[in-house]
Formats: C-alpha cells, structure tokens, sequence
C-alpha cells in the first residue's frame, strides 16, 4: 500500500491479515505470544471499499477466526459505530482516544494491558444441574493483570459444592482444571452481601445480582450488534431494555432525566441523555446506576448565588489575583508549554482539595510578540474529604466521579449533587462547583464556532469562595488567598519598603526594571506596572498591578515547580512541604 491522502481501512485490514496469516504460516509462536490485528485510525473510510457492512463483512472472511482485531479510533472524525463492530465481530475491543487527551500515554496504556498475554481459547464450565443463567464464558484471550469475571445463578442449594472446570491453550500446550468450589457451609449457603452506601443498591437486590445484570446487558447489546435479523434485534432490545429498568442502569436503550429541584428558584432544562453503546461499556455496574435529582436531599438545600471573582486564570493563560483587604489587585501571565500541567490549588491535607489544569498550545497571532500561545484544555478538582471523588472538565463535556459516574455534555444544563459535591452546569456557558457548602471554583467555557489560527476551545477558572480552603493552601492561585500586599508608587514610600535595599536595588538593576510602582509581599519587593484586565468573557475589566517575568519574586519558587506529572496527582511536593514547615516554626517563635 501506499500513502494517497485518504484513508483505505479495508485495503489497511487486509493487508495486515493477511502479513499475519503468511507469518504464522511460517514462524512458530513463542510461548508468550498471541496473534492480533490492531487497528488505529483517526478518520473514515474515504478510499477503496467504504461501504461500513462489506468492511465488516470483508475483515471476517480474511479474518477465519484466526485472530482477534483491536480498534483504536483517535479524535473526532472517527466512525466509532464501524470500529466497534468490527472488535466485537472478531473478538476485540473497541478503545476511544479523545482528540484533547494525550493519545500516547492511552496508546502506552492499551499496550501495557495486552503486552503480556497468558492463555487463549479459554473455556469456563460449570455443572449443569447446578448454576444457570451464567454469562459469557467463553474468551479469547486472558492477558497478564486482567481479568475474567462470570456470573449466574446458583441451583440445588443443598449441595455443598460447584463444580468448575477450566479449559485453556498456551501456545504449545492445553490446560485443563478442574476442583470442586465449596459454596455452603453446615448447610447454609454462603450468601455475601457487599453493602454499599448508595441506597439504590440495597432497594433494588444484592451486588452481585447486579452485576449478573450489568454483565448480561452487555452481551445483549453485542449479539444485538452482531445480528442482521430485524426481529431478532428488537428482542434482544426489549430483553436488554427489561433488565436495564429493573436493574437501574443507564444504558443505549434506556434513558437518564437529571429532574429540577423544587428548591431552586432558576429555572432548569430537563435533559434525556442516551448514552453511546461505548460509553455503557467502559462504565462498571454501580455506577452506571441512575443520579438521584438534587430533589432526593433529606433536608432542604438553599439556593447558592455565587458570582465571578477576580482570583482567577483565563486566557492565554492570564492569572489575576484579589487582595480584598489591600484593595489591590494583582496580575501576571504563565508562558507555559503545550501538555504541561499546572497546580492552581493545593490544599489536600486541609481541606482535601486540589485544582490542576492541562495546557494546550495555539500559533501566535501574526505580528504578536509571543512565539505561542497556550490555553486550559483541561482542569481536574480533586476532593479527598469526607470521600474521594474528582470533576475532570474539558470544553466538550464534564465527568463526574463520585458515588456515581456521569458524564455531562456541556451543551446541556443540567444540576446534580453527590456526597457534599454539588455541580450546577448552564449549557455553553459555564459550571459552578461547589464543595462541602464552603468551597466554590466557576470554570468558563470558551468555544469558538470558527475560530482563528491562533485561538482554541479552552476553559477559563474563577476562586468564586474559598472559606472552606486553608491558610496553608498553596499553587499559583492558592498561596495569595491569605496574603496582604502593599504598593508604593513614590520613590519615598518605595525606598521604606526595601527591607534590604542593596539587594533590592541591585535585583532592579539586574532585570532593568524601574522602581516607579513597586509590590511589596511575602517579603519581597517587586516591579510593577498598571494593566488592566478583562475578565469574565470580557463582561468585566480590572485595573491591576502587572509583575514581568512569569510572576518571579511573587510566587513562591518558579512556576516550573508548579509542573505536576498528571492530571490526577494531588501530593505536595518537597520543596513546599519545606517551605510550608519552615513558616509554621517562624510563627511558633
């Protein structure tokens, strides 16, 4: 084959099925190694055969079972429906890449899960006259550190044991197990209840049950994939449709209504979300069950009015920085690097809260003076108290993981409240997340319909109320919560605030800066000069004092030290747990 611009997903398969049947024909597999087809792509059939059912039915023919076909489709242009068919028909899995997100960390990842592989044609049986109902099982494949999980009903419970008998190739010999699994005891059948917090699962029968009918959803939604029989199709809808109702579950042929509080005076839109098939499979059975409304509070929650502060970053990224009780307002810029990750709030051993957020790159404008620009992609709150939980949000949709797992587009409003978070989505606009009742961050949408060379989709973050942060919260936002300021603009006032003048003067020196308006915080006295500001979708514009020199001398460090490894890390590092130290017995003494 050869590159011609479009994008030939038949011919691509067919080829690579056909190296990998001439290779086997005439090689040996080693004892850890098992034959795959992985498929990447970031676009649609274009060229050759672009039909998606002679695609399907193509790879099946050059296919004969031999192998089984990975999809990864990378970014938005994808015919995902066409992937996934393609995996369940040959026995793979479907893997979604999202254009934001770093596509070699996940490849890394996807590699990571099917790099080991241990047995293949696996075979798992149980004595009839014993279990019934039970899920698949039969697999194809069983890699290092995955699992294989069955579930079924329980017959005869006088018996004392459960046959299993266990079936399986390596790539030079056949496995067979068998033992006899005791389930009873006196008697009595060993019948575990996992408890769980969430009161929907204790209304609606035991985990496990549960999991039966997650488990059993799942294959009947693939069978239902796989079928050409219309009439078959809609019984195994209705069949998948029962269970999911009865079960609770959030599926493709279900639908989820996020219903208003009566409580609150706003009016919001009812929303119906159907999930994707994809987006039912990579969720696990409880928290696929359906949100409980804001309604379902036991006591009556007031309405919050939360406004747009001025503590807050947006932009390219602007950082602007109140200090009510000066009465000065503060501003600096961050030229950071595409994919670097900033700490905008750390006060995880307070409060339990952590605020990161993901960089992405854009050209500079013709003309400018920056050689790139850079925006919020992304930005993760993590909370660790009373439980963990974290709001990943992205100008596209926002994730919610907590006692549930929802993913909200932002194209919808929306209002939902989980174990002391409360999330309050206006479409297109912007979310208010509030934790604990103390604890308020407003993150702006900006998206472009026809943006520019130089612009991108990205998020804008606003400290909306911090009475629940610590004095000990820290990052590039966090550490100026519980700072005072001081400006002097005469020379006089300027000279009285040097602490250590000579040092001062020479730093002046050094960077050519004029001591014409000078800062003076946390010791240090810094250069500035008068901005001004719009912030809040330019609704609103701030005078502030602005420091050069990616904020040097008024953050603590450097801002590279601000540089977390990934969007979930909320550990404080060294140097500031130090720093930190250090304060606290400069305040004993």
């Amino acid at each position: 084959m050869s590159t011609s611009g479009g994008t030939n997903m038949n011919g691509g398969i067919q080829t690579g099925a056909k190296v990998l049947t001439d290779f086997i024909a005439k090689n040996v597999n080693s004892p850890k190694s098992i034959s795959l087809i992985i498929f990447i792509t970031d676009g649609r059939p274009t060229i050759g055969e672009t039909n998606s059912s002679k695609i399907v039915a193509n790879t099946k023919e050059v296919n004969k079972g031999q192998f089984c076909l990975y999809s990864i489709g990378i970014g938005k242009d994808v015919d995902f429906k066409l992937l996934e068919r393609l995996s369940v028909e040959n026995c793979g899995v479907l893997w979604k890449i999202p254009e934001e997100e770093d596509a070699s960390l996940l490849l890394k990842g996807f590699y990571d899960q099917i790099g080991t592989p241990v047995l293949s044609d696996i075979e798992i049986g149980y004595s009839k006259r014993r279990a019934a109902y039970t899920t698949q099982n039969v697999y194809a494949n069983y890699f290092n550190g995955s699992e294989i999980v069955i579930a079924g009903k329980l017959l005869n419970t006088s018996s004392s044991d459960l046959h299993v008998q266990v079936s399986a190739r390596t790539s030079d010999k056949t496995v067979l197990l068998e033992t006899d699994v005791p389930v009873s005891k006196n008697g009595d059948i060993l019948h575990k209840e996992i408890t769980s917090a969430e009161e929907g699962i204790q209304e609606n029968g035991n985990y496990i049950e549960r999991l039966w009918g997650y488990l059993t959803i799942k294959e009947l939604l693939k069978t239902r994939m796989k079928s050409n029989s219309v009439k078959k199709r809609e019984a195994l809808t209705d069949q998948a449709k029962n269970l999911s109702v009865a079960y609770h579950f959030l599926t493709p042929v279900t639908t989820l209504k996020l219903e208003q509080d009566m409580n609150v005076q706003d009016p919001l839109t009812d929303i119906s979300h159907n999930p994707s098939d994809e987006s039912f499979r990579e969720l696990p059975p409880v928290l696929q069950e359906q949100s409980r409304a804001t309604g379902s509070s036991s006591k009556t929650r007031k309405k919050m009015k939360v406004s747009i502060s001025k503590t807050s970053v947006d932009g390219d990224p602007h950082f602007v920085v109140d200090f009510p009780l000066s009465n000065i307002t503060v501003c600096f810029n961050i030229d950071g690097e595409p994919d670097d990750i900033l700490r905008l709030v750390s006060d995880n051993k307070h409060s339990g809260v952590t605020v990161n957020g993901k960089l992405i790159g854009a050209p500079a404008p013709v003309n400018g003076h920056k050689k790139q620009r850079t925006y919020f992609s992304a930005l993760t709150i993590l909370v660790t108290k009373p439980v963990r939980a974290y709001i990943e949000a992205t100008p596209s949709r926002v994730i919610l993981d907590s006692k549930d797992r929802l993913v909200l587009p932002c194209d919808k409003t929306a209002t939902v409240e989980s174990q002391g978070l409360l999330i309050t989505l206006n479409a297109n606009s912007n979310i208010t997340v509030t934790i604990q009742d103390t604890i308020s961050f407003v993150i702006l949408f900006h998206q472009y319909k026809n943006p520019a060379p130089f612009q991108r989709n990205h998020l804008g973050f606003y400290i909306a109320n911090s009475k629940g942060l610590s004095a000990n919260t820290h990052g590039l936002l966090g550490q100026f919560l519980y700072t005072s300021v001081k400006i002097a603009t005469s020379p006089t006032s300027t000279s009285s605030m040097l602490s250590q003048p000579d040092q001062e003067e020479q730093y002046l020196q050094a960077h050519n800066e004029t001591a014409s308006a000078m800062l003076k915080v946390k010791g240090h006295v810094i250069p500035v000069m008068k901005k001004q500001r719009k912030i809040n979708n330019g609704k609103e514009q701030v005078d502030c004092w602005f420091v050069k020199n990616n904020a040097a001398r008024l953050i603590d460090g450097e801002y590279k030290d601000y540089l977390v490894s990934h969007p979930f890390d909320s550990e404080t590092p060294a140097w500031l747990t130090n720093e930190l130290n250090e304060t606290v017995m400069d305040s004993a003494k």
